[in-house]
């Protein structure tokens, strides 16, 4: 098999292209990147392409799948700029996988698709996706996926398998994490159980995480199995306040999510940090999802829990760990964080 990875320098990207590579089926992939990474992986010869503007066709043609993870969640300011690549971006590889005669497309979708459910019980793949309105995010997330079932009536004769992961989480991803979500002013030594005095303890914050490289398990056996349609992927235990408390040592404080989000607000007007408050109101909107589907129809069983995919990225972050590709790599807010403040934290890539 020959499989394209759109997005393939990223959290999830050098995942899946490690997980490709050691089945013994693919024989050859093609990692396309914003940026070229230096890094050699097994079987796989990388490609310099923007999707807002390159020829997308000539690297996807004569392959037997092409997965699409590629996603902007910075700069968070430039709303113009992230629903290029996003929206814009995610169209064009969709039409150059079509124009590749590319016979299965596997497009990363996620929890933030879905419209507002329940905490108290996980919903399948047939729940709405319609976003969270004030998350550009899950607004972005939501138009994709309606875009991608426009494109399946189109052309009926391509496979198109949608996955959507909760929370992604990983060692080697905690530069680029801490980088695009917490910003230059968090000490990195203070990440860490028992240093974290409480969590806050707010109605309807419970989610779902998984390990990126559970996730790519989950990639593979898209591409390999006659499958179609949405795949919810999660692992187990679903995280809430009282299990964050325990697992890392803290006090649940209880605390109104009006006051979480004012707090958000305005360390963003502020510019003490990258994230806009858009991203609370889907963590809390975003139902508890269910897995079966996954677990019967792809035979995936994820080898992390929740739990550790979590304190494995806090330690990745207290460790400043990473991965030698652009997006991954520790050194790319440059020294003493300088570039990331430069970026004027959300306002540029």
């Amino acid at each position: 098999m020959r499989i394209a990875v759109v997005g393939a320098s990223g959290n999830v990207g050098t995942s899946v292209v490690a997980a490709l590579a050691d089945d013994d089926e693919v024989e050859t992939i093609v990692g396309i990147a914003r940026r070229r990474p230096d890094v050699e992986m097994p079987k796989t010869r990388w490609v310099a392409a923007d999707i807002t503007v390159d020829n997308l066709v000539p690297h996807l043609e004569e392959t037997d799948a092409v997965i699409h993870l590629a996603w902007a969640i910075q700069p968070s300011r430039d709303q113009r700029t992230v629903r290029r690549i996003n929206v814009d971006g995610s169209l064009r590889v969709f039409e150059a996988a079509a124009r590749a005669k590319a016979p299965a497309l596997v497009y990363a979708s996620s929890v933030g698709a879905y419209s507002e459910g329940p905490k108290d019980r996980a919903v399948d793949e047939s729940w709405p996706v319609q976003g969270t309105p004030t998350s550009f995010y899950a607004r972005h997330k939501a138009e994709v996926e309606a875009l991608l079932d426009g494109f399946e009536v189109s052309h009926p004769e391509m496979r198109v398998v949608r996955l959507r992961p909760g929370l992604i989480f990983k060692r080697e991803a905690a530069s680029e994490i801490r980088r695009y979500f917490a910003g230059p002013f968090l000490p990195s030594r203070l990440v860490r159980d028992r240093l974290i005095p409480f969590v806050p303890d707010v109605p309807r914050l419970r989610f779902q995480a998984v390990h990126a490289d559970d996730v790519a398990q989950a990639y593979l056996e898209a591409v390999k199995s006659d499958v179609r349609g949405a795949f919810n992927i999660a692992a187990d235990p679903v995280l809430d306040p009282q299990r964050l408390a325990r697992l890392l040592g803290a006090r649940p404080v209880k605390l109104p999510a009006a006051v979480l989000r004012a707090g958000a607000a305005a360390t963003w007007r502020l510019r003490l940090q990258p994230t806009p408050p858009g991203w609370l109101d889907m963590a809390l909107a975003v139902p508890i999802m269910d897995v079966s589907r996954a677990r019967a129809e792809l035979d995936w069983d994820p080898a992390s829990s929740s739990s550790d995919a979590l304190l494995e990225l806090m330690d990745g972050i207290r460790n400043r760990r990473g991965f030698p590709t652009p997006p991954l790599d520790p050194a790319a807010g440059g020294s003493g964080r300088v570039r990331e403040l430069a970026t004027g934290l959300g306002a540029r890539p």
